[in-house]
């Protein structure tokens, strides 16, 4: 089975940034999608932001203009660069591919925003 790896959380400040890197155990071919999707405490999971087989990017209503997702297929790996973080931006962090209409998940990277 695929395996999806993420990295790159950690503590920041409100106003900071952080980028999240997912590395996927293999090289990947017909894709459907790819991206980030995040889960705060007492919340249900929210796109984050992802990219489809067309090349089309599709963000959150909360995080556009702040946060940019990015792949290299050379490095099997895709990125979310993270700008101007808020508090309400705490949540794990989760790694997803869907692949022939199946949903590979990562475990999760903790990203906490607080002064």
């Amino acid at each position: 089975q695929v395996q999806l790896v993420e990295s790159g959380g950690g503590l920041v400040q409100p106003g900071g940034s952080l980028r999240l890197s997912c590395a996927a155990s293999e090289r990947l071919y017909s894709i459907d999608a790819m991206g980030w999707y995040r889960q705060a405490p007492g919340k249900q999971r929210e796109l984050v932001a992802r990219i489809f087989s067309d090349s089309t990017m599709d963000y959150g209503n909360f995080v556009k203009g702040r946060f940019t997702i990015s792949r290299d297929n050379a490095k099997n790996t895709q990125y979310l660069q993270m700008n101007s973080l808020k508090p309400e931006d705490t949540a794990v962090y989760y790694c997803n591919l869907v692949k022939f209409g199946l949903n590979y998940w990562g475990n999760g990277t903790l990203v906490t925003v607080s002064s």
